[in-house]
């Protein structure tokens, strides 16, 4: 049985430009950095979420 397979959208002409050029400004745009309280704060919810046990679930 066969399925069939949708193509992706191509872009052309304006679209396309358009988009090469938003591309090449988000490019240039400075990374985004986390503060270190924010950094913390990730750091402290990945501790979390890999000690977390279900409540059925046996604690190790």
């Amino acid at each position: 049985m066969a399925t069939t397979i949708k193509t992706s959208p191509e872009l052309w002409g304006e679209s396309a430009r358009d988009f090469d050029l938003l591309a090449e400004e988000n490019a240039k745009k400075p990374t985004p950095r986390l503060s270190s309280d924010e950094e913390e704060k990730l750091r402290d919810f990945f501790t979390r979420s890999r000690e977390f046990h279900f409540p059925w679930q046996k604690k190790s």
